[in-house]
């Protein structure tokens, strides 16, 4: 009986987070579908910004690496500016569709930008030490492996470190994929908030907590046209791929980003914690 009820509270679960889903998706289209070619714009400059700092490092690497170095920091900081600049212009249509506005009043200050590239440090770190975490599980795994061993319920030891090594490697994989999703949400408390960049990044472990399955679910639906193309491209279908791929970057990355924009919103106006969160309580 208890485990009925359990199973029913997940589906429960699973249902209202797939009706959340939805109406992000109903809203994302609505406002991208009436603001297309200034949203689709941004991205494509982010899109140019992203290939032309490649083909300048490319041209520029036996050059001169110092000069090749500063035009990689000047574009990484371009592609931040239209990044953040993005979600400022998208918070706008959120706020007040109605009343036009220009890119350029969208631009994010000195400070944003500032806190932003800290923030993205921080965001490395933490990404990095989630990884790094689950490292001391390996030399707990050794002994048992070879007690194991002795006992003979294990008969080789290098097949079954091997096999070792790969759950604990997916199990690190998996922990540094959550705490990307539960962090990735830092760069809208910059614009919408004005935080600072470590605030930046607790409140968004604070307000993703009990959000996780929207978000996973939220993600699934924005790449579903990118694992099409990777199928396509697998049975060697170019055209398909082609015409997918052209579909998803046209469509798909500015409907993206206005999703992310409207679920941001969503889970900041239920979050019912504290204004200055710690991370400790919302790691899990």
């Amino acid at each position: 009986m208890i485990e009925f009820l359990r199973q029913r509270a997940f589906v429960e679960f699973l249902k209202e987070s797939t009706f959340a889903v939805n109406d992000v998706m109903i809203k994302a289209w609505h406002v991208t579908r009436r603001n297309y070619f200034s949203i689709a714009t941004l991205c494509f400059l982010m899109f140019i910004t992203s290939n032309a700092s490649g083909l300048m490092a490319f041209f520029l690497k036996d050059v001169n690496k110092g000069l090749s170095s500063l035009m990689a920091l000047v574009f990484v900081l371009l592609y931040f500016t239209i990044n953040l600049s993005l979600f400022k212009y998208i918070f706008h249509l959120l706020d007040d569709e109605e009343t036009d506005v220009t890119i350029v009043s969208t631009l994010p200050t000195r400070l944003q930008i500032i806190r932003f590239v800290v923030a993205t440090l921080y965001f490395s770190l933490c990404i990095i030490i989630a990884g790094v975490f689950l490292m001391p599980v390996l030399f707990i795994i050794d002994p048992i492996l070879r007690f194991l061993v002795q006992l003979g319920w294990v008969n080789s030891f290098q097949r079954a470190g091997d096999v070792i090594i790969t759950v604990a490697v997916a199990i690190g994989v998996m922990a540094i994929f959550m705490m990307w999703i539960r962090i990735s949400f830092f760069p809208f408390f910059i614009i919408d908030k004005n935080a600072k960049s470590f605030e930046s990044v607790k409140l968004s472990l604070a307000t993703t907590r009990g959000n996780f399955t929207k978000i996973l679910l939220l993600l699934l639906v924005l790449g579903g046209f990118y694992f099409l193309y990777l199928f396509f491209s697998y049975l060697q279908w170019p055209i398909i791929a082609f015409i997918v791929n052209i579909f998803s970057s046209f469509i798909i990355v500015p409907l993206s980003s206005v999703a992310l924009t409207i679920a941001y919103r969503q889970m900041v106006s239920d979050y019912k914690g504290e204004e200055h969160p710690d991370i400790i309580h919302n790691i899990v």
